[in-house]
């Protein structure tokens, strides 16, 4: 997937995702967007009350990072795993630490949390 900001089908801003408690701690989630023939795809992973956005998309590759699996962190719940080439990516910044993409890194997506609700911001 090419990561463009223009994209109509991106959510605006304000877009509810899901309830945070949808989401486990520590934990991750995928979501989709249509818009005629753009698609958005974004992940969300969730640590405490803290919560961050990325483009689905491996900066290596272009392919989405969760794979059939539907997961986007390792076992250990503690970085983003490309189930592509098995690249992982810190949760905070979305940075390369391991795999065939070094100095890369994941595109961010803003998100927040209002009331309770994960929100595209």
């Amino acid at each position: 997937m090419r990561v463009d900001p223009d994209n109509p089908a991106r959510p605006a801003p304000g877009t509810a995702l899901c309830a945070l408690d949808e989401i486990p701690s520590p934990g991750s989630k995928g979501f989709r967007w249509r818009e005629g023939d753009a698609l958005f795809a974004g992940f969300v992973v969730r640590s405490g009350e803290r919560v961050v956005g990325y483009v689905d998309s491996c900066p290596h590759a272009g392919w989405p990072l969760a794979g059939f699996a539907g997961r986007y962190l390792t076992r250990e719940n503690d970085l983003i795993l490309c189930a592509g080439h098995a690249a992982l990516f810190r949760i905070e910044d979305g940075a390369c630490v391991a795999g065939p993409c070094p100095g890369d890194r994941l595109f961010p997506w803003p998100v927040e949390v209002r009331d309770g609700l994960i929100v595209v911001a």
